[in-house]
């Protein structure tokens, strides 16, 4: 029922071997690249929006309630029914599905954030593009780490399924091929592959600049 390492390992060592398991592998990795950028400054502009005028917090918060609760598959498929199984809206999927997480973190850095520091910049003339990167920003670093680490393990398992119902490539392209031949071991070795990856980018990016934008505590 469950595959061995070793059998799993050799298998990652002939779809590696191959090259089509570095092809399907980058391309899901630029969907993911693509999609997590786009995510992130539309979730920090908005959250940080929302997060300090009430006004624009009362507008988009009903929007926000209902962007958070629409199951991501829903949106997936009217994204492919509005327009077609291409990667436009594969991408607008995963997009869609994923601002609301980034701004509900962000709005709520944005309000706990000390209004001391800000009077103390005000009362010493701190220019105002001084106060937001020096002042204000650093205060929310904490909780735009911690959006950047849940979008993106939330956006790559939604970009396999985005590939899984529409898309001809890609990792969950593969893993449905896969499944119709109850291929376990290849589900899990391109599963791994990618699992392997998203550690290396947390290890060796995502640490590095969070210990380097919290040196300032």
């Amino acid at each position: 029922v469950l595959p061995s390492i070793l059998d799993i390992s050799s298998d990652l060592v002939k779809h590696i071997g191959d090259g089509e398991l570095l092809h399907h592998l980058g391309i899901t990795l630029s969907r993911v690249f693509i999609t997590f950028v786009i995510t992130m400054l539309i979730g920090i502009l908005i959250g940080i929006l929302m997060g300090i005028s009430k006004r624009i917090d009362d507008i988009f918060d009903f929007i926000l309630i209902l962007g958070l609760n629409v199951p991501a598959l829903v949106t997936i498929v009217i994204c492919y029914i509005w327009f077609g199984l291409t990667d436009f809206a594969a991408l607008l999927a995963v997009i869609l599905n994923k601002v609301p997480i980034v701004v509900v973190n962000i709005r709520e850095g944005t309000k706990s954030i000390e209004q001391k520091y800000l009077k103390l910049a005000q009362v010493y003339k701190v220019s105002k593009k001084e106060t937001f990167f020096k002042v204000f920003l650093p205060q929310i670093y904490p909780y735009i780490m911690a959006s950047t680490r849940l979008s993106l393990s939330l956006i790559w398992k939604i970009v396999l399924v985005v590939e899984l119902l529409g898309r001809s490539d890609g990792i969950g392209f593969k893993i449905s091929m896969f499944f119709q031949f109850f291929n376990i071991t290849s589900i899990l070795a391109y599963s791994f592959a990618f699992i392997f990856v998203i550690l290396l980018i947390e290890n060796y990016i995502l640490k590095p600049i969070e210990n380097k934008i919290s040196a300032w505590k």
